[in-house]
């Protein structure tokens, strides 16, 4: 199993705009599990679907306004 961590800016302190939820949604809909956090979204993905799931956050928070996507990937425990 993978994980990522990750935080889409611009960051707005309890107010995810849709750079954020369409990220998170994406994520989803290629089967992450996703833990919404107050500082950065975590979710765990079996090793063959990380590129996807990569490839689709990223491709969602710019599509809807991100000015930034920070990531951190680590096999194991988040």
């Amino acid at each position: 199993m993978l994980h990522v961590e990750f935080t889409v800016e611009p960051f707005v302190e309890g107010h995810p705009g849709p750079h954020v939820t369409a990220a998170v949604g994406a994520v989803e809909s290629v089967g992450g599990e996703v833990e919404f956090g107050p500082f950065g979204t975590t979710c765990s993905v079996p090793d063959e679907a990380m590129p996807d799931v990569v490839a689709e956050l990223v491709r969602a928070a710019f599509a809807n306004g991100a000015t930034h996507v920070t990531m951190h990937v680590a096999k194991g425990a988040a």
